[in-house]
């Protein structure tokens, strides 16, 4: 009974953790019948985000663009900001074998962190967007 109740609280928290609120990701995961599918489809929704990320950091570089100091420090922030993310994300799962201590979820749980970092950072270069 212990680890049932352990199962669901892991299975709940996870849809605060990580919630993925795309079309996309849901039709995938409601189609995926096993874990390397729900993998798969974890993978496709932050490679989605991240589509995303680049789109909204394009349009902040070309806004920017007539400035030459402006756009060298949203380079830097953006550079700092990616090495950030891969750092959370490392130390969130610092396990050297990752796969043996983490199990068949790993890849999905990093995609969808991933995918979670990322939707947060667009709103923060939505938002500096907005000051050019």
């Amino acid at each position: 009974m212990r680890n049932l109740a352990i199962v669901v609280f892991f299975l709940v928290n996870a849809v605060y953790i990580f919630p993925q609120n795309s079309q996309q990701y849901g039709a995938c995961t409601g189609k995926a019948k096993a874990q390397p599918e729900l993998n798969a489809c974890a993978a496709q929704e932050a490679d989605r985000v991240d589509a995303k990320m680049n789109g909204v950091y394009k349009q902040l570089l070309a806004k920017a663009g007539s400035d030459a100091n402006d756009v060298a420090k949203i380079k830097a922030a953006e550079r700092t900001w990616l090495a950030y993310r891969d750092a959370y994300i490392e130390a969130t799962y610092p396990a050297t074998d990752k796969q043996a201590e983490y199990g068949s979820m790993y890849l999905m749980d990093v995609n969808l962190l991933r995918a979670k970092l990322t939707q947060q950072h667009i709103a923060d270069l939505e938002e500096l967007l907005k000051q050019y």
